[in-house]
């Protein structure tokens, strides 16, 4: 059997499905995708390892060039992981820095496009320097696992949720800056504790700050610390939040209502690592991991200038959005349970169970709240119900349309 990889003067010709590029550097995936040709093929891009693995999910791509110089995670475990998910994708290991780049890989993808169209086979995983990739049995690399372990303190096992923990744990032992993306009541800081309860930082400090809960004359001390005298009322000298997380992880919560004095700041910090208290000339070094959280479009925000473009994609190098309760039915159950059990043991009450038709009201409800509003419901329903040993629609108090 042989193949072999041609080039048309307006690109490489392929026929052979969807195509995703995956690199953390934009002029590399434009410079690759340019060579691709599309008569047929939908070619996609991806800004780093997350990214591709959430549009993986999608499904329907065939082929998928993955950088070895992603900033986000390593490459070789990240390519394990897909090889074991989708056996059938073709995976073209490229690399961006070495100077070879989108042409050479552009030849390679050819011909790992006409053997996988050609013959009825295995698909080819090739490099740039035309040597076979694999994974074979020996390969120490992480397997999908048939059900992924939720993280510490979260409950759930939909498919989403699912996709959602099997990130966070890859990105969980590095000090990758992670973005959380998710409506009010997705479980944003729960995210971000496990991922810091996973990380080599679990024994250093989980510091919080919402952004949008401290007034903006006082953010900048809060968050940078201040010395004696540096403003009226400051009667000693005192390090802000982000100092106090050295050595852990600074959960910035609605990073999205930064005002935009602060956002230059907050960039100084991401970019170098670096202090400087409110009075003082004196610079400190700071080992701490930044893991963000926002209910707001940042792009959207970037686009109205009202968030910084060089602090979002600072913040944004692994992002993670989290699912709607109402996009994951089959979790409702299993969470209004675990509250319920939670509110029976912290009242030293008997366990309750909950009436079918109540189980039908959850289910049906669209949760606009999400998981917070559930909790609250069930909350309720635990009081209403009192000597009761079983929660019953009328102890829900759903809104009359869904009752």
């Amino acid at each position: 059997m042989a193949a072999s990889a041609t080039m048309a003067r307006g690109g490489l010709r392929s026929n052979h499905g969807r195509v995703l590029v995956a690199s953390s550097r934009a002029d590399y995936r434009a410079n690759l995708i340019g060579k691709l040709s599309a008569e047929s093929a939908f070619t996609a891009e991806a800004a780093g390892g997350a990214d591709a693995l959430m549009k993986l999910e999608s499904g329907g791509f065939q082929t998928l060039f993955l950088d070895r110089e992603i900033d986000d995670l390593d490459a070789d475990e990240l390519a394990g992981m897909i090889q074991s998910r989708y056996p059938e994708l073709n995976v073209v290991m490229t690399d961006a820095q070495a100077g070879r780049g989108a042409s050479e890989a552009a030849e390679a993808a050819q011909l790992s496009l006409e053997l996988s169209g050609a013959v009825d086979c295995a698909p080819v995983k090739t490099a740039v320097d035309a040597e076979e990739w694999s994974v074979d049995e020996e390969t120490e690399l992480p397997r999908a696992a048939a059900q992924i372990e939720a993280l510490p303190g979260m409950i759930g096992t939909s498919r989403t949720m699912e996709q959602i923990y099997r990130l966070a744990r890859l990105v969980a032992p590095r000090d990758t800056t992670v973005l959380i993306v998710g409506s009010t009541g997705t479980g944003k800081e729960l995210v971000a504790r496990g991922i810091h309860e996973l990380s080599r930082r679990s024994r250093g400090p989980f510091v919080v700050v919402n952004c949008a809960a401290i007034p903006e004359s006082l953010l900048e001390a809060e968050l940078f610390g201040f010395t004696r005298g540096a403003f009226t009322g400051a009667v000693q000298s005192r390090l802000g939040r982000i100092h106090a997380a050295h050595g852990g992880t600074l959960f910035l919560d609605e990073v999205g209502e930064l005002p935009l004095s602060m956002q230059a700041k907050l960039l100084r910090f991401v970019q170098e690592g670096e202090v400087q208290r409110l009075g003082s000339a004196d610079l400190f070094r700071v080992d701490t991991r930044v893991i963000a959280a926002t209910n707001a479009d940042l792009l959207q925000r970037v686009r109205e200038k009202q968030f910084r473009e060089d602090l979002y994609y600072r913040l944004a190098v692994f992002p993670l959005e989290l699912p709607p309760l109402e996009a994951r039915e089959e979790d409702i159950l299993p969470l209004a349970r675990h509250f319920l059990a939670s509110f029976c043991r912290e009242n030293g009450a008997p366990v309750k169970s909950i009436h079918p038709e109540a189980v039908a009201m959850l289910k049906r409800h669209k949760w606009p709240g999400n998981v917070r509003e559930l909790q609250h419901s069930i909350e309720r329903a635990f009081v209403l119900a009192d000597g009761n040993i079983q929660i019953r629609p009328e102890d829900l108090m759903m809104p009359s349309k869904v009752a």
